[in-house]
């Protein structure tokens, strides 16, 4: 069975509670030395000075089969990932669910990715590729900052219509121009206009909408490491989804 890794910074009782919950996985908890100061039963633990360090090794060594970040700072995590990696720049696509159960993959989630058409084409492939993993359908919406009807209010909702009509014809996908809430309940994959309202999209739903987070895969680089919020309200869905991307032996 796969060992899924994890790691615990701030408030670790949430990562113990949510790992202890997996009784059917096999999971190592990474963290700082007395960050946790009881046995857990079922559970590894690996204390180390430099946790994120160590998860990222890890999980490029084979130690581990997939990792998840927890509560582990993300600035230093996700440098030294792409670090480990050899890349520039990581894209990660977000598998929410609405208070209503409508699960849908969002892209780009990161302040720093999805600016350009060309970023958005490969988060179209990427996202949908993941479609067949969740059940998901493989429908694209590609959204932009206006409607047709905004054309000629600002230059910069000009060319967010532009680029998303663009993309949406490169990758045979459908551009619902703003209208988010008609994109969600019959589309597999939702793609913002950039990352700023990927990331306003994410927190909105997940922290003020009564929406869940499942966890964002990194989808530019090989092994499976599952991107989270410190913020998030339970870790078990990312563990989860890190054992279900995981290859088959």
């Amino acid at each position: 069975m796969p060992l899924i890794g994890i790691g615990a910074g701030d408030d670790a009782e949430r990562i113990v509670d949510a790992a202890a919950t997996c009784r059917d996985l096999r999971i190592a908890i990474y963290a700082h030395p007395g960050t946790i100061p009881h046995e857990v039963p079922g559970l590894k633990v690996v204390e180390s000075a430099n946790p994120e360090h160590e998860l990222v090794d890890d999980l490029f060594s084979s130690g581990i089969d997939a990792a998840v970040r927890g509560t582990l700072p993300a600035n230093t995590t996700l440098s030294y990932l792409k670090e480990k990696a050899g890349v520039s720049h990581l894209e990660r696509v977000a598998l929410l669910e609405t208070p209503a159960g409508d699960r849908f993959l969002l892209a780009p989630v990161g302040v720093d990715e999805g600016w350009t058409a060309r970023d958005q084409v490969r988060l179209v492939e990427q996202a949908r590729a993941l479609c067949p993993r969740f059940g998901l359908p493989s429908k694209v919406a590609v959204l932009s900052g206006g409607r047709y009807g905004d054309v000629g209010r600002h230059n910069r909702v000009d060319r967010s219509l532009g680029t998303a009509e663009l993309v949406a014809r490169i990758t045979g996908s459908t551009h619902c121009e703003i209208c988010i809430e008609d994109a969600v309940p019959g589309y597999g994959v939702v793609i913002a206009p950039d990352g700023i309202a990927g990331n306003l999209i994410f927190r909105t739903l997940t922290f003020l909408g009564g929406g869940r987070a499942h966890g964002a895969p990194v989808v530019n680089i090989n092994p499976v490491f599952i991107d989270t919020s410190r913020a998030s309200r339970e870790y078990l869905s990312a563990i989860r989804l890190a054992y279900a991307l995981v290859p088959p032996l």
